[in-house]
């Protein structure tokens, strides 16, 4: 069991232990976006570990994990739009400035 009494051992019904604890309901277009984005993601890694299998060149390995990298960065990058226009701008909006030291915090763990 995690150390972390807000982590469930099971990363499908919950996130990893660097959650906030925070939830956000997204509306249908954005969150079968997100979703379409993952499961083009999940069939790339599915791909890759074909290659593997059959015994697949280096390159040709690399070169799709490069794939899978540009794709979780798109994924990133859209989520991250779309928390600056509601959830960043909703909470400066009511006076919640800490929202602003959350997502600079955020960025920083982004850019290593």
């Amino acid at each position: 069991m995690s150390d972390h009494p807000h982590c469930v051992e099971n990363i499908e019904e919950s996130c990893s232990c660097c959650c906030s604890g925070k939830h956000k309901e997204r509306d249908e277009k954005e969150y079968k976006d997100l979703m379409n984005r993952l499961k083009r993601i999940e069939g790339q890694v599915r791909g890759v570990e074909g290659m593997l299998e059959n015994d697949a060149y280096c390159t040709d390995v690399l070169i799709q994990v490069s794939a899978i990298t540009s794709a979780l960065n798109s994924f990133n990058k859209a989520l991250l739009a779309n928390h600056m226009r509601t959830c960043v701008a909703d909470n400066i909006r009511e006076g919640n400035d800490e929202v602003i030291d959350e997502l600079v915090t955020t960025l920083q763990k982004l850019m290593k």
